[in-house]
């Protein structure tokens, strides 16, 4: 058994302890299982307890500039006070409930240009904490995010970057102090109209909240502007729709929209318009739920410049 890391807050001859995954893969609302192994140091610990916690790399919009944080979003206390006794090995299991508004960090195995995600263990001992392991965590796209995925590179829409924004995006259900924001250039049959498009996933146990922010070029008498799309679909219908024409179908109604508030159809009614704004001082406008013809399912070719290679990524929790 290898133990990564010193405790270092404890000093020399402390307790050391490594947390070792079942599996790193996973998706938003299933568990990380794994155990926490604890080694006794040099003499006996009283142990406070010791917690598991999800963490990833946040943009954060400071006074001047944006910067990069460190956040852990979920944390779950795997023990509460124990003895540790000199040189003991003590194995701690866990299982740790995936938040369904856990960003996606993996697409086909690749990892998103951008995103980090770690699973963080700290042991208490007498007032000092130390966040002695962290050991990566690739979160995979729920089925209804695979297909909106796939749409937008079969519509020769390039991924760009991935990240995630600090704040709340108004008429959605979001309860993560962040949301992500995936990035991808316009494809050539949408350049005239637009520069890029950022997608967002709002995700629950029901199913997902599509938000689009369209970057809309300017035209002979028009200054180029943002233009949003809100769109509601349930889990049930991955399997069951052409996620082409429906996303090509989203995308038309986002862009045709000049700040304009107009509602459109939603499953079986009418949708209602909302006002939609991002963090701070961001306006737009939101459809209700757009939905596309049934059709068979889609298996599309991720393009390849849109990943980085095997976890170069991470390693961006350094504090």
């Amino acid at each position: 058994m290898v133990f990564k890391k010193m405790l270092s807050a404890f000093g020399v001859g402390g307790p050391s302890v490594d947390t070792v995954l079942t599996n790193p893969n996973t998706r938003p609302g299933l568990t990380l299982e794994g155990q926490v192994n604890l080694l006794g140091g040099d003499a006996p610990a009283n142990i406070e307890q010791v917690v598991v916690g999800l963490v990833t790399r946040v943009e954060i919009e400071g006074h001047d500039a944006e910067y990069a944080g460190v956040m852990e979003f979920h944390r779950l206390p795997v023990s509460g006070p124990l003895q540790l006794a000199a040189k003991q090995q003590l194995a701690i299991p866990f299982q740790l409930p995936v938040p369904w508004e856990t960003p996606i960090t993996d697409v086909y195995g690749q990892r998103l240009r951008g995103m980090t995600m770690g699973l963080r263990t700290e042991l208490a001992i007498a007032r000092a904490v130390d966040k002695g392991d962290l050991d990566q965590v690739n979160v995979h796209p729920l089925p209804v995010h695979e297909r909106i995925l796939e749409a937008f590179q079969r519509l020769g829409f390039r991924f760009k970057h991935a990240d995630l924004e600090r704040g709340h995006i108004r008429g959605t259900q979001q309860t993560l102090p962040f949301y992500q924001e995936i990035e991808f250039f316009a494809s050539p049959q949408y350049a005239g109209t637009i520069n890029e498009v950022e997608l967002t996933f709002v995700t629950s146990p029901h199913g997902v909240e599509v938000i689009l922010e369209c970057d809309k070029r300017g035209g002979f008498l028009t200054a180029g502007h943002d233009a949003f799309g809100h769109y509601r679909v349930a889990h049930t219908e991955a399997d069951r729709t052409d996620w082409v024409q429906v996303v090509d179908g989203w995308l038309r109604e986002t862009t045709s929209r000049y700040g304009s508030l107009r509602g459109a159809h939603g499953f079986g009614g009418h949708g209602h318009g909302h006002g939609h704004g991002r963090g701070v001082g961001m306006g737009g406008v939101v459809a209700g739920a757009a939905m596309g013809a049934v059709g068979g399912m889609i298996v599309g070719d991720m393009i390849g410049d849109a990943f980085e290679g095997d976890g170069e990524d991470f390693g961006g929790f350094e504090e």
